[in-house]
């Protein structure tokens, strides 16, 4: 049966994790995800890491908080047996939670949330995004709160760029890396002037230069006061990890019918599958519905000039040739990698509010207890 796979997720998962490339109508599914949950009873939330604001803009909304929001189902499922709720990531704020909660004392939480290196590079430092958003899904699958929590990531340039990026992260925050290179220059947090070797100098010197003598002291109070915090997030990431691993996750992989969108979720598929990742389904937006693309019947077409009447049937020709390949394309994605694909329909117009959320979610399958 069709969407077998995804329906028994959407009424037993406690975590999905939505991925896949740009453009594929990723937040929209998963906000759909959580909708058609919902409905059927479960109390459900849909959480984007994505910069961009396309998940309020799917539900209406004009704002979307760092705070779980209830919205409103009423006029879309007045029947819904459940609940939707939707939030945004804050990287800065999680961030910032994070390091009040893992620092040794109340003096090392000042010096690092006071310090201007941490303010800058923490929302802007390779893979934080990433980690926080791991950081923020274990806190939400800990709740009692929800049944289900769908996560929205960010568009994927490599395969497993969200669960990889995290460790870039880490290996960076690494203290006793960087204090080895740093040792020589620092003393009790403070940088100092004068260093044991010519090696030495010379390299604070073209330090001093390009970064600046505030810039390298604010960078070792910062390493300084980091020091022991490390091991705390590194057995955070592991925790997420070990959470995305158990059968209660799941991975669904979004892209559109284009060969290129598939072959990258085909690729992403695999490094689950080698990661040992738990995968769910494939979801395919935008297909071109076969049916409508089937020629007229001409008697039951309206009298047409000659010329109006060739151009409507090359453009159903164009449909139909489309569709097909659509459907190629598909067929050979579940041949190669043996998995569900769920197919969408493309809509008249793009999804901007609940009642556009709701067309997608009554494409997906029901949930199956």
């Amino acid at each position: 049966m069709p969407g077998t796979r995804l329906a028994q997720a959407l009424a037993e998962a406690r975590v999905l994790v939505v991925a896949g490339p740009g453009g594929v109508g990723k937040t929209t599914t998963s906000a759909a995800l959580a909708l058609r949950a919902a409905v059927e009873g479960r109390r459900a939330l849909v959480c984007t890491i994505d910069p961009s604001r396309r998940l309020a803009t799917s539900l209406g909304l004009r704002v979307l908080r760092d705070q779980p929001r209830r919205l409103d189902l009423g006029r879309v499922a007045p029947r819904a047996k459940g609940a939707l709720f939707a939030m945004t990531l804050d990287t800065q704020h999680t961030f910032d939670a994070l390091v009040t909660r893992h620092a040794p004392s109340p003096e090392a939480r000042r010096r690092i949330l006071d310090n201007r290196f941490y303010r800058q590079i923490s929302a802007a430092l390779a893979g934080s995004h990433e980690y926080m958003a791991m950081e923020r899904l274990l806190e939400l699958a800990q709740e009692d709160r929800y049944d289900l929590v769908v996560l929205d990531t960010p568009p994927t340039r490599h395969a497993l760029d969200f669960l990889e990026a995290p460790d870039r992260m880490l290996a960076f925050l690494d203290t006793g890396v960087l204090r080895y290179f740093l040792r020589p220059y620092f003393a009790a947090g403070r940088l100092t002037l004068s260093v044991a070797t010519r090696t030495g100098a010379l390299a604070l010197k073209i330090a001093d230069k390009a970064l600046g003598l505030q810039f390298l002291g604010d960078l070792s109070e910062f390493f300084l006061a980091f020091d022991g915090m490390y091991d705390g997030f590194k057995e955070r990431a592991a925790a997420v990890h070990a959470l995305l691993r158990r059968g209660s996750s799941g991975f669904v992989l979004v892209g559109s019918p284009q060969p290129e969108a598939l072959s990258e979720v085909s690729y992403f598929h695999a490094r689950l599958v080698e990661k040992r990742m738990p995968f769910v389904a494939f979801v395919v937006n935008r297909l071109h519905d076969a049916e409508l693309s089937r020629k007229p019947a001409r008697h039951r077409a309206p009298r047409l000039p000659a010329s109006l009447e060739r151009k409507l049937l090359e453009l159903y020709a164009d449909e139909q040739a489309l569709a097909k390949r659509e459907r190629r394309e598909i067929t050979r994605l579940e041949k190669e990698t043996g998995a569900e694909v769920v197919r969408v329909s493309e809509l008249p117009s793009d999804v901007h509010d609940l009642r556009g959320l709701a067309q997608i979610a009554q494409a997906l399958p029901p949930p199956q207890r």
